[in-house]
């Protein structure tokens, strides 16, 4: 049975007129009794930043959350690290 994990997503958020450079990062990862990590990390663009690693019982279950916080995101100002520094 295969599960559908999301891909793992990078953001920016880039305001120069503010000297804010910060980027957020989401991932699943497998745990070792078969079920999943949901991975954050932020903070300044060029520090390892901070992490939190949320588990949940089966892989399926990381999708909810993962596109609650990608949308969360999104809305304040992140966009895909590619196209961040362009206006």
């Amino acid at each position: 049975m295969t599960t559908l994990v999301p891909d793992p997503i990078h953001l920016h958020r880039i305001d120069f007129d503010r000297n804010m450079r910060r980027f957020y990062e989401l991932s699943v990862q497998p745990t070792l009794f078969g079920g999943a990590s949901l991975v954050r990390t932020w903070g300044r663009i060029g520090t390892a930043g901070q992490s939190l690693i949320e588990t949940f019982d089966h892989p399926s279950d990381t999708a909810v959350p993962f596109a609650r916080l990608e949308r969360t995101k999104r809305r304040r100002g992140y966009r895909d690290a590619t196209r961040a520094a362009l206006p």
